[in-house]
């Protein structure tokens, strides 16, 4: 194999070429693998074009060799008495390999080598936590579980699990400095996009009764008797992770966010952003942090919690409009049978004067959204009748999505006395007042774009919902089995950085594949080891998603047989930053 130049002068390819026989005989070549644009290559080597040819040499032997160890002839001997040796690992994963490569690229170890040189300790602190990650990605469970999987790994840990206990301490203190330095870092795998924030609470709880240091009895999401710690995300605008902290679980979470921001400001150098969130973090505080400097937001306004004349102003069907259009509608003559009028988005707008700070409400409809609502509401519905059935399972309603908030519950009778049975029925009143709501949405801002661009921002504010649903279904971040308020912080910090190779990997990916998808492929990426002294063969199925693995990583795993020395030059090129 030999490197070839191809293209105009400004659009210049690096390849690497092979040569072959035709059929006939003749020689001929063709491209096998391409390096990438010379100039972004060359951008790469301070301008140096001999270091750059160099290194594209070194990746042409490199293939070389990989290509003739792929093509050699294999041959194992097995005899049908040996008995395989007691206790010997045959199974391996090799899904981690594309995470590790990932983490490589985030450069984690010159993260981890920081940090040992500050605190002077021997163990390989690099070594536990990317097994940590890989682990929680993979395999969640708690740290012990965690140890234990990790030897299924190509390279088990050569660390104690005492090591990995004591590293949660220095984890925990130096979570703000890791986190900061992988924001900078991600952006040699996905360019950032900070410009826009999304920010968001959630709490996770412990399976104890009593409260401990930051464990504390709150308002708790799940609706679980336990306590809670809340955990503030910020997030960027492609739904990666930016930065996390935590917070006791009965701290109210609009207070949350000012000791988070400020962080973000002043350690991750992004001071102008558009500040999105829900309507609970939207106080007028938290609007007002962000009315300064380059800082702007966009954040869910309550329709229910309106003042009743404010309410009445958005719900009133006239006066709307198309985005770009000056024109007025009034939502009663639409027919939403239209697909045109289906899918589009009407909205209006008013000023709103709080304080000293300018602000814009704008409420939109949507046709679609309201199908959408009116659906999900007739399911809920559905399931109260179920309820109202069987009088024994019948509750309160605990939350707004609960179906029981629909049932009404009568124990008197007409002339007040007791009755002596309780009568369920339907809160016809209750539904009715909830179908008045239906395809609106209401956004405070003190921006004056486009009302389209501000409907777009806070659209994709359902992401920062998804990456809470990945750790706590796909991560399994709770229930915390650890108890020291150090190890609850490492925990939630593997649990982050985790959530952040995840997504860079999704966006290697191109986005085309869900998480489930993503997740089992790589958890069940085993290869197995035929004998110590020959390799391995792939034990899983060959999909379009195990291909654009190995093809966006460079490298494969899924030829019919592997040989060892094969598979360590696979594993030494995951830990080479890119």
């Amino acid at each position: 194999m030999y490197i070839c130049i191809t293209g105009s002068k400004s659009n210049k390819d690096v390849y690497i070429k092979q040569s072959y026989r035709k059929q006939n005989g003749k020689s001929s070549s063709r491209i096998y693998k391409k390096l990438g644009k010379y100039n972004e290559l060359l951008e790469q080597f301070s301008g140096d074009e001999k270091k750059m040819m160099d290194w594209a040499k070194q990746e042409a032997e490199k293939e070389t060799l990989l290509y003739n160890q792929q093509k050699e002839r294999v041959s194992v001997s097995f005899s049908p008495l040996a008995r395989i040796p007691l206790e010997e690992d045959r199974l391996f994963n090799a899904g981690y390999l594309f995470l590790q490569q990932l983490c490589s690229e985030l450069r984690l170890d010159n993260i981890c080598r920081n940090i040992r040189n500050r605190h002077r300790f021997t163990y390989d602190l690099h070594a536990v936590l990317t097994d940590l990650i890989y682990s929680r990605i993979l395999s969640p469970s708690s740290k012990l579980s965690s140890y234990s999987y990790c030897q299924s790994l190509l390279e088990p840990p050569k660390y104690s699990l005492q090591n990995l206990y004591r590293s949660l301490s220095v984890l925990a203190e130096e979570a703000d400095y890791i986190q900061e330095e992988l924001y900078k870092n991600s952006n040699f795998v996905h360019p950032r996009n900070s410009k826009i924030l999304y920010y968001d609470c959630t709490n996770y709880y412990f399976e104890i009764e009593a409260e401990d240091g930051i464990k504390k009895y709150g308002k708790s999401k799940e609706h679980r008797p336990n306590p809670i710690v809340t955990m503030g995300l910020f997030m960027d605008a492609d739904g990666i992770p930016l930065a996390f902290d935590l917070f006791p679980g009965n701290q109210n979470e609009q207070l949350t966010l000012k000791p988070l921001e400020t962080k973000v400001i002043r350690d991750f150098n992004c001071s102008e952003f558009i500040f999105c969130s829900d309507a609970g973090l939207g106080s007028l505080n938290n609007r007002f942090l962000n009315n300064f400097g380059n800082r702007a937001y966009v954040i869910t306004y309550s329709l229910k919690k309106m003042k009743k004349e404010e309410r009445e102003l958005a719900l009133n069907p006239t006066q709307f409009k198309v985005p770009g259009s000056g024109k007025l509608i009034d939502l009663r003559t639409l027919d939403e049978s239209d697909p045109e009028v289906y899918n589009t988005v009407y909205y209006k707008e008013y000023p709103l004067v709080s304080g000293d700070m300018d602000e814009t409400v704008i409420i939109t409809y949507s046709p679609k959204y309201k199908a959408y609502q009116k659906k999900i509401r007739e399911h809920q519905i559905e399931r109260a009748i179920k309820i109202m059935q069987s009088p024994s399972k019948a509750r309160k309603g605990k939350n707004p999505n609960d179906p029981a908030r629909f049932i009404q519950k009568t124990s008197v009778t007409d002339d007040g006395e007791i009755a002596q049975r309780s009568l369920y029925e339907l809160d016809e009143e209750r539904i009715m007042e909830e179908a008045m709501y239906d395809g609106f949405y209401a956004v405070v801002t003190n921006l004056e774009d486009d009302v389209r661009e501000i409907i777009s921002i806070n659209k994709r504010r359902w992401e920062i919902e998804e990456n809470f649903r990945i750790m706590k279904s796909e991560f399994e971040a709770r229930p915390v089995f650890v108890r020291r308020e150090d190890r609850i912080k490492a925990h939630f910090l593997t649990c982050y950085i985790s959530l952040m190779v995840y997504h860079l990997l999704e966006k290697k990916l191109g986005e085309e594949y869900t998480c489930n998808q993503i997740l089992e492929t790589l958890r069940n990426m085993n290869v197995t080891l035929l004998s110590k002294d020959s390799g391995y063969i792939p034990s899983y199925k060959r999909t379009k998603l195990t291909d654009a693995l190995h093809s966006v990583f460079g490298f494969r795993t899924d030829y019919e047989f592997i040989s060892k020395a094969t598979m360590r030059t696979i594993i030494k090129e995951t830990k080479q930053k890119k």
